[in-house]
Protein backbone atom coordinates (compact mmCIF):
# COMPACT_ATOMS: atom_id res chain seq x y z
CA UNK A 1 0.00 0.00 0.00
CA UNK A 2 1.29 3.15 -0.66
CA UNK A 3 2.95 5.04 2.33
CA UNK A 4 0.59 8.33 3.66
CA UNK A 5 2.51 10.78 5.70
CA UNK A 6 2.45 14.85 6.42
CA UNK A 7 4.81 16.64 4.55
CA UNK A 8 8.37 17.61 7.11
CA UNK A 9 7.03 14.74 9.67
CA UNK A 10 9.71 11.97 10.77
CA UNK A 11 9.30 8.63 8.55
CA UNK A 12 10.62 5.06 8.72
CA UNK A 13 13.10 4.49 5.93
CA UNK A 14 13.28 0.70 6.69
CA UNK A 15 8.97 1.11 6.84
CA UNK A 16 9.63 2.29 3.25
CA UNK A 17 11.95 -0.59 2.09
CA UNK A 18 9.50 -3.45 3.27
CA UNK A 19 6.43 -1.80 1.70
CA UNK A 20 8.35 -1.18 -1.24
CA UNK A 21 10.09 -4.70 -1.65
CA UNK A 22 6.72 -6.12 -0.61
CA UNK A 23 4.79 -4.21 -3.72
CA UNK A 24 7.38 -5.51 -5.90
CA UNK A 25 7.31 -9.28 -5.22
CA UNK A 26 4.11 -9.40 -7.50
CA UNK A 27 5.45 -7.75 -9.77
CA UNK A 28 9.11 -9.18 -10.16
CA UNK A 29 8.66 -13.01 -9.46
CA UNK A 30 11.94 -13.34 -9.66
CA UNK A 31 13.16 -11.09 -6.45
CA UNK A 32 14.79 -12.54 -3.33
CA UNK A 33 15.22 -10.87 -0.56
CA UNK A 34 18.27 -11.76 1.68
CA UNK A 35 19.44 -10.21 5.12
CA UNK A 36 22.60 -11.38 7.79
CA UNK A 37 20.22 -11.48 10.54
CA UNK A 38 18.71 -7.98 10.00
CA UNK A 39 15.23 -8.75 9.16
CA UNK A 40 12.74 -6.93 11.29
CA UNK A 41 11.13 -4.70 8.82
CA UNK A 42 11.35 -7.26 5.69
CA UNK A 43 8.56 -9.01 7.56
CA UNK A 44 6.32 -8.33 5.34
CA UNK A 45 7.75 -9.86 2.03
CA UNK A 46 8.87 -13.28 4.44
CA UNK A 47 5.19 -13.57 4.79
CA UNK A 48 4.03 -12.97 1.38
CA UNK A 49 7.21 -14.84 -0.70
CA UNK A 50 8.47 -17.33 2.34
CA UNK A 51 9.92 -19.36 -0.43
CA UNK A 52 12.13 -15.81 -1.92
CA UNK A 53 13.45 -15.00 1.79
CA UNK A 54 16.61 -15.76 3.23
CA UNK A 55 18.37 -15.11 6.39
CA UNK A 56 21.45 -16.42 6.23
CA UNK A 57 22.34 -15.67 10.64
CA UNK A 58 25.12 -13.47 10.98
CA UNK A 59 27.04 -14.24 7.91
CA UNK A 60 27.76 -11.15 5.37
CA UNK A 61 29.90 -12.57 3.11
CA UNK A 62 27.89 -15.55 2.47
CA UNK A 63 24.88 -13.17 2.46
CA UNK A 64 26.14 -12.04 -0.81
CA UNK A 65 27.46 -14.85 -2.07
CA UNK A 66 24.38 -16.43 -2.33
CA UNK A 67 22.86 -13.38 -3.67
CA UNK A 68 25.38 -13.58 -6.47
CA UNK A 69 24.36 -17.17 -6.84
CA UNK A 70 20.47 -16.23 -7.15
CA UNK A 71 21.22 -13.62 -10.05
CA UNK A 72 23.37 -16.01 -12.22
CA UNK A 73 20.27 -17.76 -11.71
CA UNK A 74 18.51 -14.90 -13.37
CA UNK A 75 17.13 -13.76 -10.36
CA UNK A 76 16.76 -10.03 -8.56
CA UNK A 77 18.71 -10.67 -5.07
CA UNK A 78 18.22 -7.62 -2.73
CA UNK A 79 20.34 -7.95 0.52
CA UNK A 80 19.50 -5.40 3.21
CA UNK A 81 21.43 -4.87 6.24
CA UNK A 82 24.17 -2.92 7.96
CA UNK A 83 26.26 -1.14 5.94
CA UNK A 84 29.46 -0.95 8.21
CA UNK A 85 29.48 -4.96 7.74
CA UNK A 86 27.98 -5.59 4.11
CA UNK A 87 30.85 -2.76 3.06
CA UNK A 88 33.81 -3.88 4.81
CA UNK A 89 33.33 -7.50 6.04
CA UNK A 90 32.20 -9.00 2.52
CA UNK A 91 33.47 -6.42 0.49
CA UNK A 92 35.91 -9.15 -1.22
CA UNK A 93 32.62 -10.81 -1.81
CA UNK A 94 31.10 -7.59 -3.49
CA UNK A 95 33.90 -7.13 -5.51
CA UNK A 96 34.51 -10.32 -6.88
CA UNK A 97 31.19 -12.43 -6.89
CA UNK A 98 28.87 -9.14 -7.72
CA UNK A 99 31.29 -6.75 -9.29
CA UNK A 100 33.16 -8.63 -11.54
CA UNK A 101 30.61 -10.42 -13.35
CA UNK A 102 28.42 -7.12 -13.45
CA UNK A 103 25.45 -8.76 -11.41
CA UNK A 104 21.95 -6.96 -10.43
CA UNK A 105 23.03 -7.69 -7.04
CA UNK A 106 21.13 -4.43 -4.56
CA UNK A 107 22.76 -3.98 -1.24
CA UNK A 108 20.57 -1.84 1.05
CA UNK A 109 20.92 -0.89 4.51
CA UNK A 110 21.52 1.53 6.94
CA UNK A 111 23.95 3.06 9.86
CA UNK A 112 25.82 5.24 6.94
CA UNK A 113 27.66 7.58 9.27
CA UNK A 114 27.89 8.93 12.31
CA UNK A 115 24.15 7.77 13.30
CA UNK A 116 22.82 4.42 15.60
CA UNK A 117 25.32 5.59 18.79
CA UNK A 118 26.91 2.21 18.39
CA UNK A 119 30.31 3.23 18.28
CA UNK A 120 33.54 3.19 15.42
CA UNK A 121 32.71 -0.41 14.90
CA UNK A 122 29.27 0.11 13.87
CA UNK A 123 29.39 3.49 12.11
CA UNK A 124 29.61 3.46 8.18
CA UNK A 125 32.29 6.46 7.13
CA UNK A 126 34.81 4.53 4.62
CA UNK A 127 31.70 2.83 3.19
CA UNK A 128 31.25 5.44 -0.16
CA UNK A 129 35.34 5.32 -0.99
CA UNK A 130 35.18 1.37 -1.03
CA UNK A 131 31.86 0.90 -2.84
CA UNK A 132 32.85 3.88 -5.31
CA UNK A 133 35.99 2.20 -6.15
CA UNK A 134 34.33 -0.52 -7.67
CA UNK A 135 34.01 -1.55 -10.90
CA UNK A 136 30.41 -1.42 -12.18
CA UNK A 137 28.83 -0.47 -8.80
CA UNK A 138 25.93 2.46 -8.52
CA UNK A 139 26.54 4.42 -5.03
CA UNK A 140 23.63 6.02 -3.34
CA UNK A 141 23.00 7.73 -0.56
CA UNK A 142 19.25 8.50 0.36
CA UNK A 143 18.08 11.33 2.69
CA UNK A 144 14.32 11.37 2.42
CA UNK A 145 12.52 8.40 3.27
CA UNK A 146 9.85 8.32 0.95
CA UNK A 147 12.85 8.29 -1.58
CA UNK A 148 14.51 5.40 -0.51
CA UNK A 149 11.18 3.69 -2.37
CA UNK A 150 11.71 5.07 -5.76
CA UNK A 151 15.22 4.92 -5.91
CA UNK A 152 14.70 0.59 -5.28
CA UNK A 153 11.87 0.51 -7.64
CA UNK A 154 13.93 2.39 -10.45
CA UNK A 155 17.12 -0.30 -9.14
CA UNK A 156 14.61 -3.14 -10.71
CA UNK A 157 15.86 -2.89 -14.12
CA UNK A 158 19.31 -1.83 -13.90
CA UNK A 159 22.06 -4.27 -15.30
CA UNK A 160 24.56 -4.60 -12.40
CA UNK A 161 24.53 -3.90 -8.62
CA UNK A 162 23.59 -0.89 -6.74
CA UNK A 163 24.52 0.46 -3.10
CA UNK A 164 21.59 2.15 -1.24
CA UNK A 165 23.36 4.09 1.82
CA UNK A 166 20.61 5.07 4.74
CA UNK A 167 20.88 6.82 8.48
CA UNK A 168 19.70 4.41 11.42
CA UNK A 169 16.32 4.48 9.23
CA UNK A 170 13.89 4.79 11.93
CA UNK A 171 13.44 8.50 12.60
CA UNK A 172 14.17 10.35 9.06
CA UNK A 173 12.71 13.58 7.66
CA UNK A 174 10.51 13.48 5.06
CA UNK A 175 12.06 16.68 2.68
CA UNK A 176 10.30 16.57 -0.76
CA UNK A 177 6.50 16.54 -1.77
CA UNK A 178 5.87 13.51 -3.58
CA UNK A 179 6.66 15.04 -7.31
CA UNK A 180 8.33 17.42 -6.88
CA UNK A 181 11.22 16.44 -8.58
CA UNK A 182 11.89 13.87 -10.87
CA UNK A 183 14.14 11.50 -9.14
CA UNK A 184 16.60 9.58 -10.98
CA UNK A 185 19.32 7.76 -10.74
CA UNK A 186 22.83 9.52 -11.82
CA UNK A 187 21.07 13.14 -11.59
CA UNK A 188 21.36 15.21 -8.41
CA UNK A 189 18.18 16.98 -6.78
CA UNK A 190 18.18 21.51 -6.45
CA UNK A 191 16.97 21.34 -2.72
CA UNK A 192 16.96 25.10 -2.86
CA UNK A 193 17.51 27.78 -5.39
CA UNK A 194 20.87 30.22 -4.91
CA UNK A 195 23.14 31.76 -6.50
CA UNK A 196 25.67 32.93 -4.04
CA UNK A 197 27.38 29.98 -3.23
CA UNK A 198 26.20 26.10 -3.20
CA UNK A 199 25.91 23.45 -1.13
CA UNK A 200 26.75 19.59 -1.85
CA UNK A 201 25.15 17.07 0.13
CA UNK A 202 23.61 13.83 0.83
CA UNK A 203 22.09 11.33 2.50
CA UNK A 204 21.51 12.27 6.25
CA UNK A 205 22.88 16.17 6.08
CA UNK A 206 20.59 17.19 3.80
CA UNK A 207 18.32 17.99 5.96
CA UNK A 208 20.80 20.40 8.24
CA UNK A 209 22.05 21.70 4.96
CA UNK A 210 18.64 23.30 4.07
CA UNK A 211 18.15 24.16 7.39
CA UNK A 212 21.28 26.37 6.88
CA UNK A 213 20.53 27.65 3.38
CA UNK A 214 17.03 28.55 5.17
CA UNK A 215 18.62 30.38 8.31
CA UNK A 216 20.87 32.12 5.36
CA UNK A 217 18.33 33.24 3.18
CA UNK A 218 16.90 35.27 6.09
CA UNK A 219 20.10 37.36 6.47
CA UNK A 220 19.05 38.17 2.71
CA UNK A 221 22.00 35.87 1.31
CA UNK A 222 20.95 33.30 -1.63
CA UNK A 223 22.19 29.55 -0.55
CA UNK A 224 21.72 26.71 -3.16
CA UNK A 225 21.58 23.30 -1.84
CA UNK A 226 22.32 19.92 -3.82
CA UNK A 227 20.77 16.67 -2.76
CA UNK A 228 23.79 14.90 -4.96
CA UNK A 229 21.91 11.45 -3.72
CA UNK A 230 24.13 9.66 -6.15
CA UNK A 231 27.80 9.26 -5.43
CA UNK A 232 28.50 7.61 -8.44
CA UNK A 233 28.39 8.63 -11.15
CA UNK A 234 27.95 11.80 -10.06
CA UNK A 235 25.93 14.29 -11.90
CA UNK A 236 28.94 16.12 -13.20
CA UNK A 237 26.98 18.35 -15.31
CA UNK A 238 25.07 19.87 -12.22
CA UNK A 239 28.41 20.15 -10.56
CA UNK A 240 29.64 22.10 -13.70
CA UNK A 241 26.65 24.33 -13.52
CA UNK A 242 26.24 25.32 -10.17
CA UNK A 243 30.76 26.02 -10.18
CA UNK A 244 29.30 28.20 -13.44
CA UNK A 245 26.41 30.11 -11.66
CA UNK A 246 27.20 30.44 -8.51
CA UNK A 247 31.11 29.83 -7.89
CA UNK A 248 31.54 29.07 -4.40
CA UNK A 249 31.07 25.44 -3.40
CA UNK A 250 30.37 23.73 0.42
CA UNK A 251 30.60 20.09 0.21
CA UNK A 252 28.92 18.58 3.48
CA UNK A 253 29.03 14.72 3.96
CA UNK A 254 28.35 12.51 6.80
CA UNK A 255 31.54 10.76 5.58
CA UNK A 256 35.22 10.95 5.86
CA UNK A 257 35.88 14.22 4.67
CA UNK A 258 38.50 12.49 2.02
CA UNK A 259 37.31 10.07 -0.50
CA UNK A 260 33.32 10.34 -0.73
CA UNK A 261 31.55 13.22 -2.51
CA UNK A 262 33.84 15.85 -1.62
CA UNK A 263 36.34 13.97 -3.53
CA UNK A 264 34.40 13.68 -6.12
CA UNK A 265 33.20 16.70 -6.98
CA UNK A 266 36.79 17.69 -6.70
CA UNK A 267 37.94 15.17 -9.52
CA UNK A 268 34.99 17.26 -11.63
CA UNK A 269 36.46 20.17 -11.37
CA UNK A 270 40.02 19.31 -11.92
CA UNK A 271 39.05 17.03 -15.15
CA UNK A 272 36.85 19.95 -16.57
CA UNK A 273 39.11 22.46 -15.11
CA UNK A 274 36.76 24.70 -13.19
CA UNK A 275 37.91 27.02 -11.17
CA UNK A 276 35.91 28.39 -7.47
CA UNK A 277 36.43 31.62 -5.79
CA UNK A 278 35.32 29.22 -2.56
CA UNK A 279 35.75 25.24 -1.99
CA UNK A 280 34.80 24.09 1.90
CA UNK A 281 35.39 20.55 2.60
CA UNK A 282 32.84 19.20 5.79
CA UNK A 283 32.91 15.93 7.26
CA UNK A 284 34.84 13.63 9.58
CA UNK A 285 38.21 13.91 10.08
CA UNK A 286 41.00 11.05 9.80
CA UNK A 287 39.54 10.23 13.65
CA UNK A 288 37.31 7.05 15.27
CA UNK A 289 34.65 9.06 16.17
CA UNK A 290 33.37 7.19 19.35
CA UNK A 291 29.94 7.25 21.17
CA UNK A 292 27.29 10.15 21.44
CA UNK A 293 24.14 10.96 19.35
CA UNK A 294 24.68 11.80 15.89
CA UNK A 295 23.98 15.50 16.11
CA UNK A 296 26.32 15.93 18.78
CA UNK A 297 29.46 13.61 16.46
CA UNK A 298 29.09 16.70 13.76
CA UNK A 299 29.39 19.51 16.22
CA UNK A 300 32.39 17.37 18.07
CA UNK A 301 34.07 16.71 14.57
CA UNK A 302 33.91 19.87 12.86
CA UNK A 303 30.49 19.26 10.48
CA UNK A 304 27.47 20.15 12.40
CA UNK A 305 25.06 22.89 11.74
CA UNK A 306 26.95 25.98 13.19
CA UNK A 307 30.27 24.69 11.28
CA UNK A 308 28.34 24.63 8.25
CA UNK A 309 26.79 27.74 8.76
CA UNK A 310 30.23 29.46 9.15
CA UNK A 311 31.74 27.48 6.49
CA UNK A 312 29.08 29.27 3.84
CA UNK A 313 29.83 32.37 5.33
CA UNK A 314 33.57 31.96 4.44
CA UNK A 315 32.78 30.93 1.41
CA UNK A 316 30.27 33.80 1.06
CA UNK A 317 33.55 36.32 1.68
CA UNK A 318 35.57 34.45 -0.70
CA UNK A 319 36.62 36.41 -3.43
Amino acid sequence: MPVTFTFGEMLSARSVIGSTLAELGEDYENLWVLTPDIGATLVEFREKYPRRFLDVGLAEQACVGIAAGLAYDGNIPVVSGMLPFLSMRALEQVRTDVCYPNLPVKIIGTHGGLVGNGGSTHYAVEDLTLMGALTNMTVTSVGDPLMVGEVIRQSMTMAGPIYIRLAVGKKDRVLYEPGQHDVRIGRGIVARDGDEVTILTHGTTVAQAIDVADELAAEGRSVRVIDMFTIKPIDDDLVARCAAETGRFVVLEDHLAYGGLATRVADVLADRRISLRAFERLGIPQVYAGFGEDEQLRDKHGYGHDATVAAVRRALAAG
